[in-house]
């Protein structure tokens, strides 16, 4: 956990600067706001007529834009914004001339709480978006100043000549009124606007939106330095709008009236023409109505072709009882016809007594011969009947095919009838639809120009103001709040920034994080910040025990402490480390390789006695210089041999017996501080342990975890300051 938050940690030790730049930020702000110009916005909402519901949507006011279409908000918009409108607008609010007061940082706009009036009698176009600075003494003598330096005096209410033109400066007596506490002497700006200046003010300030796609209502805002010129001027874009869109209407009414009389004459001539035409056709052509006369005709010919119809199946049916009757004569009482198609009483009586003769002659057969003369008697009946039958069949058949051909005739004839009615239909339904043209247009051209005069007449709109634009009283900008929250915010961030690159520049070693990311060395010991003695024996003897556990330390070894500087815990952490082992009554060696000289003459190596367990010897790095790197190492290894532990504060990495003293070393502690080593460092130990195989290499991380205060190191460091100057005066 302690690991994942390593990164705060410059934060927290930097927590003065962010808390001293937010504060200075914030103090910024809070002057700058004290200068800024506010702005104030106000809003008005229009709503536009709807076509689709309401009043516009009845029939006597229905689409009194005469041909215009269903309103889009977009143009609507847009026709806000345009050039045309907001001159119109222009018009109705008091903007050609602008007045402010004079401060030494800023000018304030004044508009109707200006104690002067300024109004322009004849103004050249030369002197328009020109500034004058007009000054108003005690006596109310005025004097104006252009940007020439040229002076122009008067008094006040009188009209003042500036070059060629001519404008009247007056108190506002109404103001002054009620407000009688208001300075009149005071230094002032003013200039009298151009119409392109004004507009180009206007669109820098206003805002025009729908409030929602399909709700047709439009939100007009506008931004000024001046609330009441802020309410003003959407109250005025609303009406010039509204008074636009009337006279619009009027206009195009006013023209369509006309376009449509003169178009309703001309249809009405040609209407004429056409009932004329239609009307000489139907004489020509004796036409009552084609559509009755024709249904009757065939009405008639479909009765007609029903009974053909009926007849030909009767023929046909006849024709074939006929032809069976004729086939089988001789064998007539043998035949078995079907005389669905013959069904009338008499030749049904006669089958009947035919049938009878057949009974009575096989009753006959019974007791008489075929030559019998009641039996001849017989067959003679039969066959007069079935002569006769035939016969009679025969004629049927004659009298059917008669009535057939002539219902086909009178049918031929009827259908004769239609040949014309194609083509009289065709020019009928040609001159009707010409006559239909013309009355459609006719009738919507009447209705038309009855809605024109209506438009016309009704100087009204449906648009309305629904809200009207109202003084603000709290400006909309700057937002004092929010913008000291995010100055101190900003101030925040760019201390951390500070922090951060001063943080990353400075590339110290920092914490244990950061040399386990950039060493495989395993560090032996994280020294803390101690604070007492007692601190420092209870860890130093922790850390032998420790090192005694994992084998790092062993009877007769020389323990070597070397470093980047001595400043960086060397000497501190070997000598605690020698002190642990003496509390421990070992016999300890504590060897110091210094780079001052000694006396001429003197051995390279000294000894004195620190305690009854403990011998400092100290060692010459300029002596040592004239001693062979064999024989140095062999001193070395005899002098442990003499003692429990050896324990050897070495020369910086770079001096030229470091590597040679660590080669015969048993361990190798490179001391490492957490403020004041590069962490650029830590890989050329990893390099340096490879290079000449240096055996048993450790890290020692001197004040692990410690993030001083800055205000204590502030401290620290006058502290120290004050000390040098002591010690040089």
């Amino acid at each position: 956990m302690n690991d994942s938050l390593n990164f705060v940690k410059p934060y927290l030790r930097g927590w003065p600067i962010i808390i001293g730049a937010m504060v200075l930020a914030f103090l910024i702000a809070s002057r700058y706001l004290q200068y800024v110009t506010p702005m104030y916005e106000s809003t008005a909402k229009l709503r536009l007529a709807d076509l689709t519901e309401g009043v516009p949507n009845s029939n006597l006011f229905k689409d009194l834009d005469v041909f215009a279409s269903t309103q889009k908000i977009n143009g609507e918009i847009e026709l806000l914004k345009s050039y045309a409108l907001i001159s119109k607008a222009l018009e109705k609010v008091p903007f050609e001339v602008q007045v402010f007061r004079s401060g030494s940082i800023r000018k304030t706009e004044l508009f109707q709480d200006s104690p002067v009036i300024i109004t322009p009698l004849q103004w050249n176009e030369n002197l328009k978006d020109v500034t004058f600075r007009l000054s108003i003494s005690e006596n109310q003598d005025l004097t104006i100043r252009d940007e020439k330096n040229n002076v122009y005096s008067g008094h006040i209410g009188d009209t003042v000549l500036i070059e060629n033109s001519l404008a009247v400066i007056q108190l506002n007596e109404t103001l002054l009124k009620e407000k009688n506490y208001l300075k009149i002497a005071d230094e002032y700006l003013f200039t009298v606007n151009s119409l392109s200046k004004q507009i180009s003010q206007i669109n820098a300030g206003i805002d025009i939106i729908a409030v929602d796609k399909d709700i047709p209502v439009i939100r007009i805002s506008f931004k000024s330095s001046h609330p009441g010129k802020a309410a003003m001027f959407p109250n005025a874009l609303a009406e010039a709008y509204i008074e636009d869109y009337i006279e619009n209407k009027y206009g195009a009414a006013n023209v369509t009236v006309q376009f449509l009389n003169e178009r309703i004459a001309e249809i009405s001539e040609k209407l004429v023409e056409s009932e004329e035409m239609i009307l000489n056709y139907r004489d020509v052509n004796s036409i009552t109505n084609i559509k009755q006369e024709t249904e009757t005709d065939l009405r008639q010919i479909s009765q007609l072709k029903i009974q053909q119809t009926n007849l030909k199946m009767s023929l046909e049916a006849i024709k074939d009882l006929e032809k069976y009757v004729q086939s089988g004569k001789e064998n007539f009482l043998e035949l078995a016809p079907n005389f669905e198609a013959f069904t009338d009483l008499l030749s049904t009586e006669i089958i009947k007594n035919i049938k009878q003769l057949q009974a009575e002659k096989k009753d006959l057969l019974l007791q008489y011969t075929e030559k019998d003369e009641k039996v001849i008697v017989v067959d003679a009946k039969i066959q007069d009947l079935t002569s006769y039958l035939a016969e009679s069949i025969t004629n049927t058949r004659k009298n059917l095919q008669t009535k057939y051909d002539k219902l086909s005739f009178d049918i031929s004839e009827s259908e004769k009838v239609f040949i014309e009615v194609p083509e009289k239909e065709r020019m009928m339904t040609i001159l009707n639809r010409e006559f239909e043209i013309f009355q459609q247009s006719y009738n919507f051209l009447n209705q038309k120009k009855i809605e024109a005069e209506i438009a016309k007449a009704a100087k009204i709109a449906f648009h309305r103001i629904i809200t009207p634009a109202s003084i603000s009283k709290e400006p909309v900008s700057p937002n004092r709040i929010i913008i000291k929250a995010v100055s101190a915010i900003l101030g925040m961030f760019g201390a951390m920034s500070l922090i951060f690159v001063v943080h990353m520049l400075k590339g110290r070693v920092n914490d244990q994080a950061s040399v386990e990311s950039n060493s495989m060395i395993p560090i032996a010991a994280a020294v803390p910040k101690l604070k007492n003695d007692n601190e420092k024996e209870d860890f130093f003897l922790k850390t032998i025990a420790q090192w005694e556990v994992k084998g790092l330390l062993n009877n007769n070894q020389i323990s070597c402490f070397t470093g980047f500087d001595h400043k960086h815990g060397v000497s501190f952490i070997a000598k605690e480390m020698a002190n642990a082992a003496w509390r421990q009554s070992r016999k300890v060696l504590l060897l110091e390789i210094r780079n001052q000289d000694i006396e001429p003459g003197s051995d390279f190596y000294q000894e004195e006695i620190i305690n009854k367990n403990t011998i400092k010897g100290i060692v010459s790095a300029s002596q040592l210089k004239t001693v062979t790197t064999k024989d140095w190492q062999e001193f070395l290894q005899k002098k442990a041999s003499e003692y429990d532990q050896t324990i050897i504060i070495n020369t910086d990495f770079g001096q030229p017996y470091t590597l040679a003293t660590m080669a015969a070393s048993g361990l190798n502690i490179v001391c490492l501080d957490t403020r004041l080593t590069p962490a650029k460092l830590i890989t050329e130990v990893d390099l340096i342990k490879e290079e000449y195989k240096l055996p048993q290499v450790f890290l020692a991380l001197n004040r692990a975890g410690y993030n001083p205060s800055l205000i204590r190191e502030s401290i620290q460091f006058i502290q120290k300051g004050l000390k040098t100057l002591k010690r040089k005066g």
